[in-house]
């Protein structure tokens, strides 16, 4: 039986006051003025660059790319509604909005295991790292980490689905997941919750718990190099390290509890859906010299008073 008759969903939003509501506009808009253009820069400029060809700035440059479409997710329809008094989805965008939410965002979290599995090579066989880590491989790894999310976000997309939802039709957010679905359900759905918490809550825990031990060993590796190549690596896996952090840290806080109601939910998921994937490369950036250099270059070739 189909209990499926809600058509559309109310998003209460971050705000039902018109004056916060259009502060956050304007304060989310210069964001993204100022932090996406960053990450089209990021990718023009290692596509641009010759000597940015190693593979870890082609991962960065797909991180870039995923975190571009990830924010492209939420945040379009968030600016609207703040100019909306009655703030509405359907249910067939809604189910769209989870989809790729945690398709992309299982990407993303898969691509940061690559990525933690290129500073091992590099670290601890670089003597074999350019045969062990080709572009070949570099392709079949990025490729990889779109089937794993989409694999991720179709099962999800499955589940919810087939939740049996009769109304209420308000979500206290301002889009739409898994676990606000689960809270509208009109009967027992423990088994699709318990599925959903295994392929969401502990997926990306198992995600945290590999990518800090990952980087916890190699830290421990470097106590045998030289002076200088344990500063150029200290500041490379610290960057991932805050990254990996950043990324798992708020996601962890939303899914790692079995659909419970979790203090401060809206603000957690705030910044773990727009804020902090736009800048989770210029987190890289920002602590590389060789691609800092590579941009500035490219800006002044662009830009001449620069």
């Amino acid at each position: 039986e189909n209990y499926t008759v809600v058509t559309e969903f109310v998003l209460l939003g971050l705000s039902q006051n018109h004056e916060v509501q259009m502060i956050l506009f304007f304060f989310f808009l210069i964001f993204y003025m100022i932090i996406l253009p960053g990450n089209v820069l990021i990718i023009l400029t290692i596509r641009g660059d010759s000597q940015l060809g190693s593979p870890m700035y082609f991962f960065l440059a797909n991180l870039a790319f995923l975190d571009i479409c990830y924010c492209s997710v939420t945040p379009p329809k968030m600016l609207a509604d703040f100019f909306s008094d009655c703030k509405t989805i359907s249910y067939s965008a809604c189910m769209a909005q989870l989809f790729f939410l945690h398709f992309l965002g299982a990407a993303e979290a898969f691509l940061l295991m690559v990525m933690a599995y290129d500073r091992y090579v590099a670290i601890c066989k670089p003597l074999h790292y350019t045969r062990l880590v080709n572009r070949g491989l570099c392709w079949v790894l990025v490729g990889a980490t779109w089937c794993g999310g989409f694999i991720h976000g179709i099962i999800l997309f499955a589940l919810s689905i087939h939740l049996p939802l009769c109304g209420p039709n308000i979500l206290d957010n301002f889009f739409c997941d898994v676990h606000q679905l689960v809270k509208l359900a009109c009967a027992n759905t423990y088994i699709v919750e318990l599925l959903m918490f295994l392929n969401n809550g502990v997926v990306i825990v198992m995600c945290f718990t590999l990518l800090l031990t990952s980087y916890t060993v190699l830290l421990l590796k470097l106590r045998t190099q030289s002076s200088k190549a344990k500063d150029k690596v200290a500041s490379t896996c610290v960057s991932h390290i805050i990254v990996v952090f950043v990324m798992c840290g708020p996601a962890m806080y939303i899914y790692g509890l079995p659909f419970q109601a979790v203090p401060m939910e809206k603000v957690v998921a705030l910044f773990h859906t727009v804020i902090f994937p736009l800048t989770n490369p210029m987190i890289y950036t920002l602590r590389n010299k060789e691609i800092k250099g590579s941009m500035w270059k490219l800006v002044s070739k662009y830009i001449p008073w620069c």
